[in-house]
């Protein structure tokens, strides 16, 4: 079981990739695995010298029975990464046009909630457009084998 951020391979250039844990409350966790979570507006930022995602949406449980909790659907949440990794992923986030996006949130095989996150820089028009080319010429060939093979 795995989210999956499909607007960010069109939208960036991928250059590292990592994989983070996430600090959760039990409800959410609940949450994930009924594939109540969404990614696609997400992002993420170094504060305090910390990596946190912002913007990712986790919607309360729905067997929840805790009345007087204040729960958030989009708050900032820590991402646990090694002090290597921060530190270089901080020095790199220097660079102008650089950024860190969350591209896949999944469970591993112990159980545990873990976010692939990329640092990725932008892609300007024209690659977008190359990439909407390649898609189209793609599906027209595949079109095309689908002809012949029936003649």
């Amino acid at each position: 079981m795995s989210i999956l951020n499909r607007k960010a391979k069109f939208q960036y250039h991928f250059l590292e990739h990592y994989v983070a844990g996430i600090q959760l409350f039990g409800n959410e966790v609940k949450s994930i695995r009924q594939n109540q979570v969404s990614i696609i507006e997400s992002f993420c930022q170094i504060k305090n010298g910390e990596l946190y995602s912002f913007n990712m949406y986790i919607a309360k449980y729905q067997f929840d029975t805790d009345i007087n909790c204040d729960y958030s659907n989009r708050r900032e949440r820590k991402l646990l990464l090694k002090k290597n990794e921060l530190t270089r992923i901080n020095k790199k986030l220097k660079n102008k046009g650089l950024t860190v996006i969350p591209i896949e949130l999944f469970i591993n095989d112990k159980g545990y909630v873990k976010m692939k996150i990329v640092l990725a820089k932008g892609k300007k028009i024209y690659d977008k457009r190359e990439c909407l080319r390649k898609k189209d010429s793609l599906r027209e060939i595949d079109k095309n084998k689908k002809y012949l093979k029936i003649i």
